[in-house]
């Protein structure tokens, strides 16, 4: 059991409420069929716990000067690179094999550049290099609710494009959120986040760019024809309090608790949103 952690069930929890939303969306018009959902499900947790664990695996070293991560197994050495990359390999296998029998080969190509980009561009290159690692990993992260439409779909259109900047610009805030509440963090290990490598005031405008940015996306699905009335009120109340937090943001004395809450916000509002769009 103490191996599970190496997965990251946290990140796949939510990788797998927005890929719900994505497919559950095309399902209304598509038809749903079982064992494309539960291959499109099991497969792309393959695909992420393999992109999970080859992260721990390369960021061991910089994991061991973080409070919040010194305790991970490869950190700790409780757990061998070599084992690790085993289950790496058979996480990863048995997930594009699933993704090859039970969806199609745009959703394929789609999971893999989602894999090639967290571990690859993000993890081994842009992360320690540059403030623009959030956006590769945003990039990253927005791909789970377009293999759930793609899935179904077998095309990628406006509506998977659209899914893609929704996720994108979501997780903007949300990995800035979280660069504030642990900039010590980062600050040891040498990783150049927004607010160390500019500061605090640009970060919130950063944040409240892209929150409002967000909120706009939002509200495509429905000018495209695909969301009905409740996504629509849903979007709206959620993006407006969101916004509403971000703005807050610049008249607050504790800049790591009302960072905190906006992290805490984001995660209830892509959920919700995510129910809603599958609603």
């Amino acid at each position: 059991m103490k191996h599970l952690s190496l997965i990251k069930p946290g990140i796949i929890f939510g990788n797998v409420v927005t890929l719900c939303g994505g497919y559950f969306l095309a399902v209304h018009s598509q038809g749903f069929y079982f064992f494309n959902f539960l291959a499109s499900l099991l497969g792309m947790i393959g695909v992420i716990a393999c992109g999970c664990i080859l992260n721990n695996c390369i960021d061991r070293d910089i994991d061991k000067l973080m409070k919040r991560t010194k305790n991970r197994l490869l950190a700790t050495d409780n757990v061998s690179v070599k084992t690790a990359l085993l289950y790496a390999f058979l996480f990863g296998l048995s997930g594009f094999l699933l993704l090859y029998l039970g969806t199609n080969a745009l959703t394929l190509f789609i999971a893999f550049i989602g894999l090639l980009a967290y571990v690859v561009a993000y993890t081994l290159w842009f992360k320690r290099r540059s403030v623009f690692g959030t956006v590769i990993g945003a990039v990253s992260g927005a791909v789970p609710p377009v293999v759930g439409y793609t899935a179904v779909t077998g095309q990628f259109d406006l509506v998977a494009f659209v899914l893609f900047l929704i996720l994108f610009c979501w997780q903007m805030p949300h990995f800035f959120a979280i660069a504030i509440c642990y900039s010590e963090d980062y600050a040891n290990a040498g990783i150049p986040v927004l607010p160390l490598k500019r500061s605090m005031a640009y970060t919130k405008f950063n944040i409240l760019i892209f929150v409002i940015l967000f909120f706009l996306v939002t509200l495509l699905l429905p000018i495209l024809g695909v969301t009905h009335l409740f996504y629509f009120i849903t979007a709206n109340l959620l993006g407006l309090m969101w916004i509403g937090l971000s703005v807050w943001g610049f008249f607050v004395d504790d800049d790591v608790a009302w960072a905190r809450k906006l992290f805490l916000f984001s995660i209830m509002n892509i959920t919700l949103l995510s129910i809603a769009m599958g609603v």
